[in-house]
This record gives C-alpha cells, structure tokens and sequence, in this order.
C-alpha cells in the first residue's frame, strides 16, 4: 500500500508544481502586459513632450520675428504719415528765390534746418529717400507710373518725370516715388 501513496503524493506535488508554475506564468504575463503598456505611456509622454518643445521653440523664433519686425516696422504709420511734412517743406525750399533769400534769411535757414533735422531723424529710424532720376528705368517695386506719354529720344519703360520722392524703411516701401514714364516704341 504504501507504492500508491507514493504515487498519489507525486502526483499531487507534480499538479501543486504545475499550479505554481500556471500562477507565475500568469503573474509573469500580467507584468509583460503591465510593462508593455507603461511603455506604451512612457512613448506617448515622450511624444507629446517632444512635441511642446517643438511647439515651444517655434513660439520662441515667432516671438522673436514679430519682436524685431515691431522694432523696424512699428513706427511706419507714424513715418507715413511725417511724408507730407518732408514734401511741403521740399517744396517750400524749391520756391525759393533769391530776392525772397534776402529778404527772410532766417526764415529760409530756420526751414532749411528743420528740413536736415527732419532727414536726420529719417535716417536714424531707417528711412530712405528713393528718389529717381529722368532716364533711369520704371522700377515697379519702387515707383507708382502717375502717367505714359511719348517722348522722342526716349525708350519705353524710361522715366521721364518725377512728381513726388518715394520713401523706404529698412527694406519695405513705405510710399513708392511718383513718375511719369515714356510709352516710346523705338
């Protein structure tokens, strides 16, 4: 009798060992499964987490653009709207004759140095004179055709009068020069 106990008990240890090892296979796939998605997590986070740097630094340059187009660009209204002053004065100073130099001279020095101040003060915010000269090429970029005549001597596309002075600030027109372009066929 004792050899089928024997047995029996073998065969209980071999059935115990087999739920052991069930449970730890379990516990083991329950890990995987576990770890498996606190990789999942940990990939979505870094994802995401590499997507807000990207957006920050992007927010960073866009920041930095508008902060430097606001220093070079944000006194352009201001600029525009000192061009009729620059105009007036210039077309007070043309004139000008030389009985009117003698009889007001300081009146023509005051206006001939607020005209310098006031291009001094252009030029220490950037803003250039496009002023054309007659025979120079119509540069659309620069200048506004006020009208095409025919003029003999000249070639299509020349210019031929300049009405008003054009203004630049750093690099973008603030007001193109006004001319007058001769439509010639040659």
């Amino acid at each position: 009798m004792a050899g089928p106990k024997n047995d029996e008990f073998l065969d209980d240890l071999e059935q115990v060992e087999a739920e052991e090892y069930e449970a730890a296979n379990e516990e083991i796939s329950d890990i995987d499964v576990e770890l498996d998605m606190l990789r999942s997590e940990r990939d979505s986070l870094q994802d995401k987490f590499m997507r807000a740097l990207a957006d920050a630094e992007n927010v960073r340059k866009r920041a930095e653009r508008d902060r430097r187009e606001a220093e070079n660009y944000g006194g352009s209204k201001l600029a525009r709207d000192l061009l009729p002053v620059y105009d007036n004065m210039k077309r007070a100073l043309d004139t000008v004759n030389e009985d009117q130099k003698a009889a007001a001279p300081g009146l023509i020095e005051g206006i001939e140095l607020t005209m310098r101040e006031l291009l001094n003060v252009f030029g220490r915010h950037g803003i250039q004179i496009v002023s054309p000269e007659i025979g120079d090429r119509f540069d659309p970029q620069q200048h506004e055709a006020m009208f095409e005549a025919p003029l003999p001597g000249t070639n299509a596309g020349d210019i031929i009068q300049v009405s008003t002075e054009g203004f630049m600030l750093h690099d973008r027109i603030l007001r193109p020069a006004q001319v007058g372009v001769s439509s010639m066929r040659g």
